[in-house]
């Protein structure tokens, strides 16, 4: 398995780089999750399944969280970076 390599270690490129793909995958998940969220809504309020299921996407958005964690990290490197200059 491939080891991370610290933020610190990264030039300000590959740390651009890096915030723009988590930015996209984050873009991505989001626009799906908020599709599905959507639906499992409309089917608890009009079917007879159960109410539980409304719980499901709202859980399912925690899975973003270490994405959020992980571009907070890096823009806080780029700042950082930016004032050193």
């Amino acid at each position: 398995m491939k080891k991370a390599i610290p933020l610190n270690e990264l030039s300000v490129e590959e740390l651009y780089k890096k915030k723009q793909s988590i930015k996209g995958a984050l873009i991505g998940l989001g626009v799906v999750m908020i599709a599905a969220f959507a639906v499992l809504l409309y089917l608890v309020f009009t079917a007879k399944t159960p109410k539980v299921l409304a719980a499901i996407p709202i859980s399912c958005l925690l899975a973003l969280l270490p994405a959020f964690i992980s571009l907070t990290q890096i823009n806080t490197e780029i700042k950082n970076r930016a004032s050193r200059r």
